[in-house]
């Protein structure tokens, strides 16, 4: 059974904040330095020296933010909302929480970006709230999807331990649909198949441990010797679950079911065995067909885990050709 690093099944505002931040505090205890570079990255011109305080729930005179993050010489002040739920008036009361501080930032986070006009409402009154003090807050609207890929801009794949994070963090942002998903069009999810790469081929299917979280995507390539060797578009994902008694209860996560791929679960159950798997509650992902490929890796080492790629900017391209033409493409294309 795989263990969560971050809290399930309730919904409350606080319960979000709490699990953002400890997907910031992992990072900071993984690795200060990473963790500089990805305020650096996003929010900060400067590096600044450690020792970071984490603190939920911090009153300041007229408000209480759901979060800070604190060292002399700057602030984060963090809120966060289920929707884009964000009030002027809230705001402003949280620049209260800043005094002295040369570096003041404020972020905003829900599943999606702030209103147009009202950014532009709130970003007014800041701007008149900084025309009074000497050291500007900067406003930093966001959303939990930026925030991860900001934290995955900044690990690589020897960072073992912060990737399970980070996948479990994503895991849990869309099992609360705090991530949005209009885009799987776009994305190829890179799974490692070596030995398992010629059934996979064969039967057209992939499968993977029912807990592991991914972002959506509509594109699956399989990787083996330093490259991604085949890439299939996704028909259909369906969870299946082995009862002690034998029987298989079936979950439709995208497209449908029916007897064939009720069977290809099976013969995949009874193969894996070949490898010491035990597909007892697994996810099966279903391709039209899998192409060949070569989409090399330049880099040394296999990738832990998965990759996601955004195949408009691999490719260069607005719109995606069809499956066939992109495996072709993608054999002049290397990645690292």
């Amino acid at each position: 059974m795989k263990i969560h690093y971050f809290q399930r099944y309730h919904s409350k505002e606080n319960v979000t904040t709490a699990n953002t931040m400890l997907l910031l505090s992992r990072l900071y205890s993984y690795s200060s330095d990473k963790f500089f570079r990805f305020l650096k990255s996003e929010y900060f011109s400067d590096r600044f020296e450690p020792e970071i305080v984490f603190t939920l729930q911090e009153k300041s005179e007229e408000s209480v933010p759901d979060a800070t993050i604190t060292q002399e010489g700057f602030k984060i002040v963090v809120e966060t909302k289920m929707s884009d739920w964000f009030h002027s008036d809230q705001l402003l009361r949280h620049l209260k929480s800043f005094k002295e501080e040369r570096n003041k930032v404020l972020i905003t986070i829900a599943p999606e970006l702030m209103a147009k006009d009202k950014k532009a409402k709130f970003e007014e009154q800041l701007r008149e709230y900084n025309e009074n003090h000497d050291y500007p807050v900067i406003h930093i609207n966001t959303t939990f999807e930026l925030l991860a890929e900001a934290v995955q801009g900044v690990i690589d794949d020897r960072d073992y331990e912060m990737q399970d994070v980070l996948d479990d963090y994503l895991n849990y942002c869309y099992n609360d649909s705090l991530i949005l998903v209009p885009d799987s069009w776009k994305w190829m999810r890179v799974q490692l198949a070596g030995t398992t790469f010629d059934f996979n081929i064969r039967q057209k299917l992939y499968y993977d441990d029912i807990d592991r979280g991914f972002r959506a995507h509509d594109y699956l390539g399989l990787y083996k010797e330093k490259s991604v060797r085949a890439i299939g578009r996704i028909t259909d994902i369906i969870t299946a679950v082995l009862e002690e008694d034998g029987e298989i209860t079936y979950s439709v996560e995208k497209g449908e079911i029916d007897d064939n791929k009720k069977r290809d679960i099976a013969i995949a159950i009874e193969d894996g065995k070949n490898y010491g798997y035990s597909l007892t509650k697994t996810r099966f992902f279903f391709v039209d067909k899998f192409y060949e490929t070569d989409f090399r890796k330049t880099t040394p080492r296999a990738p832990m885990g998965s990759r996601v790629f955004d195949l408009t900017q691999v490719m260069g391209v607005s719109e995606l050709p069809d499956t066939s033409v992109l495996a072709e493409k993608l054999k002049s294309i290397t990645w690292g």
